[in-house]
């Protein structure tokens, strides 16, 4: 999955083109007659393939490990502070306590010894759900992690479905055909019959373990924090099994062409679970839940706002930080020029709303507390209300030295750190040179920020928490509303409490960058640059 054609090579175009006619089917079926159940004859024969079918046994049954030896798996310790070996591809199967369906989620699972690990379930997610009702009433969990088997399984397990919707039925469609599920002689779950391991145990109740570090996916460690633990006892796996595993750091990774598939995949959806939202897109620059985008139907005044609060309600959609919201249709990938539209529109008298102390996602460290932070959302509705400023051509604050244009409107600025002079940001928010630009981003360093839009959003939107890091030339309260004055200026910088960026150890680099044309000697492969990954890129 390390680039778009790759996914593209392994599903093809057939599972977008099923999921958008399928999204019209309220439309176009409704009320069914023969007509037009004979003209959508080969959805509906194609949707007749979608599900599970039980099996007696299948591969993975092939080898049974009792007790497992957990220390024989080649899993990966990725970044320099990780913790230790981490299963980086996970694919963790559990079933409702009361019987009210199934998630498949990855999870990722820290290898403990040769029968235990952790099992990091976030706030939010289907699997950690299914734990809390077993907590109370103080069960043990069944649980089987899948390691491998059809690339299908691991899109549907990392799909933003709503919670009563099984990820097994995407994987199943992703796959073009029912998916095998064989019987488990060793616990009460089914076995993905096609999958290269499974491992089959339980999570007992009230027992937590230190799990961590672990370089993520926002280009960052995640902290050690206690989680629930998993017990192994059965290992099964396929005879010459592939043990599959993906590296996550700074984007772009693997990870990024999943999510932008899989949003691709769903964007039909939306519309049918949100009359009034026309598009949605959230930036895998940022973590994916740092930032997202839409464009909505505004058919009345501040329309827009309750369909900004409809997406702040679905599902994984629940942990986006930060949201735009137009009314007229862009090309949401490209975000310059989303920015750009929003800033022409937005009043921030009236149409920057903040809210504190909420849930966050746990992998996001611009709160000063895991799982806490705020949101934001910024309405870029109606007619342009003012003239961009495209360059800065006045004097600089005490203390800034570089600015850079990221887009008309937006200023990025860079000068004393955190350490130095933690409210810069509410200082040089006043400077007079700024009073055309309606938004100021103050980092670390300016220019570096300014480079591409990839740096722009991994910046900017992975290091501030909007209750925290938004400051104005002025700000009102009208009837507890808060009215703020352009420029608004958002605190970037990384904070003290902020985790470490990931860079490679300069072992590691040296023995790749020395032996790079012994892996690939054709030549044909590009060497990356772990430390600055896609971020640079125009």
């Amino acid at each position: 999955f390390g680039t778009a054609n790759r996914v593209l090579m392994a599903f093809g175009e057939e599972p977008r083109q099923t999921v958008a006619r399928a999204a019209q089917l309220p439309q176009t079926l409704v009320p069914p007659t023969l007509v037009k159940l004979w003209s959508h004859r080969d959805l509906l024969k194609t949707l007749s393939k979608v599900g599970m079918r039980r099996v007696s046994s299948g591969p993975v049954r092939k080898v049974k490990q009792n007790p497992p030896v957990l220390s024989t798996l080649p899993a990966l310790k990725t970044w320099e502070q990780d913790g230790g070996p981490f299963i980086t591809l996970p694919l963790v199967y559990t079933e409702h306590p009361e019987g009210h369906g199934s998630n498949l989620g990855m999870y990722r699972i820290q290898i403990y010894d040769d029968a235990t690990t952790g099992i990091h379930w976030q706030i939010g997610k289907g699997g950690g759900f299914h734990y809390q009702v077993a907590e109370k009433k103080n069960q043990a969990l069944p649980v089987n992690i899948i390691v491998g088997g059809p690339p299908a399984l691991i899109l549907g397990a990392i799909a933003p479905l709503p919670e009563n919707v099984p990820e097994l039925l995407l994987a199943s469609l992703l796959a073009g055909k029912r998916l095998p599920l064989a019987d488990n002689p060793a616990g009460p779950l089914p076995l993905v019959s096609e999958a290269e391991f499974v491992l089959v145990g339980e999570v007992p109740p009230n027992e937590r373990r230190l799990e961590g570090p672990f370089g993520d996916h926002y280009g960052y460690y995640s902290l050690e924090h206690e989680y629930p633990v998993f017990h192994c006892h059965t290992m099964y796996h396929r005879e010459d099994a592939i043990f599959p595993a993906t590296v996550v750091g700074k984007p772009r990774q693997e990870d990024f062409f999943i999510g932008d598939f899989l949003q691709e995949l769903l964007s039909p959806i939306f519309p049918v679970v949100m009359p009034a939202v026309e598009d949605l897109w959230s930036y895998g620059e940022t973590g994916y839940h740092s930032l997202s985008a839409a464009v909505v139907k505004s058919r009345y005044k501040r329309e827009s706002m309750a369909s900004a609060f409809r997406i702040l309600g679905e599902g994984q959609l629940s942990l986006t930080k930060f949201l735009l919201v137009m009314d007229k249709p862009q090309d949401l990938k490209n975000f310059k020029s989303v920015l750009t539209h929003v800033l022409e529109r937005a009043d921030f008298r009236t149409d920057l709303y903040i809210f504190g102390n909420l849930s966050m996602d746990t992998l996001d460290y611009s709160g000063t507390t895991v799982n806490e932070g705020s949101k934001g959302v910024l309405l870029g509705v109606g007619d342009p209300i003012r003239d961009l400023p495209h360059a800065y051509e006045g004097d600089l604050p005490v203390g800034i030295n570089e600015v850079a244009v990221f887009c008309p409107g937006c200023l990025v600025i860079s000068g004393p750190t955190v350490a130095d002079d933690p409210h810069a940001g509410s200082r040089v928010v006043q400077h007079p040179g700024f009073r055309e630009w309606p938004m100021i981003v103050l980092v670390d360093r300016a220019e570096e920020a300014a480079r591409s839009s990839a740096r722009f959003l991994w910046t900017t939107f992975t290091r501030f928490e909007p209750a925290a890091d938004i400051h104005s030339a002025e700000a009102r309260v009208i009837k507890n509303h808060v009215a703020y004055e352009t420029p608004v200026l958002i605190d970037a910088r990384l904070k003290p409490h902020f985790p470490e960026e990931l860079f490679c150890d300069p072992e590691t680099a040296k023995t790749v960058s020395e032996r790079w044309k012994e892996y690939f000697p054709s030549g044909q492969v590009a060497m990356g640059e772990s430390d600055t990954a896609d971020l640079d890129r125009l």
